[in-house]
């Protein structure tokens, strides 16, 4: 209608986050989230793309890796989506591993990570406790995905 508006964009360079599974329990991790005032957030193995030339499923690989020590023989991109178009440019491609096994990666010292093992009969419990975007969202497809 030719009307101007003002607007803050936060530009962000875009993240990943893994639905990882065994088929028992989907492995989640509880960390701090200070800029919410958060303690202990329950979320999915998530992190930003922020190494230069690394593609979405690499740095789905490696966020795996660093946060629950895992990787996994079969990866599936399920969709991507955008956290909070509103205000940020940020868009989250959403993978789901499964065929995991055991792997070694370099922790960032500054991550408070502790991995936590959901059985998948409690999905619906770890939905219910869930306050991030990519987690819910992550979740409910893998409950979808399960029926």
């Amino acid at each position: 209608d030719g009307s101007t508006a003002e607007r803050q964009v936060v530009v962000h360079p875009g993240s990943v986050a893994v639905v990882a599974h065994d088929g028992k329990v989907v492995y989640m991790v509880r960390q701090p989230r200070e800029p919410v005032g958060e303690a202990a957030m329950l979320e999915i193995p998530a992190g930003k793309l922020d190494v230069e030339g690394e593609t979405p499923l690499e740095c789905a690989r490696r966020e795996l890796a660093e946060e629950i020590g895992m990787a996994a023989g079969d990866w599936r991109e399920l969709d991507w989506f955008y956290t909070s178009p509103g205000f940020a440019t940020e868009r989250c491609h959403l993978f789901l591993a499964t065929e995991l096994y055991d792997a070694e990666a370099e922790k960032p010292d500054y991550e408070r990570i502790d991995i936590v093992r959901v059985p998948l009969e409690d999905l619906d419990s770890a939905i219910a406790e869930c306050r991030d975007a990519s987690s819910l969202v992550g979740l409910l497809v893998l409950r979808r995905l399960l029926r």
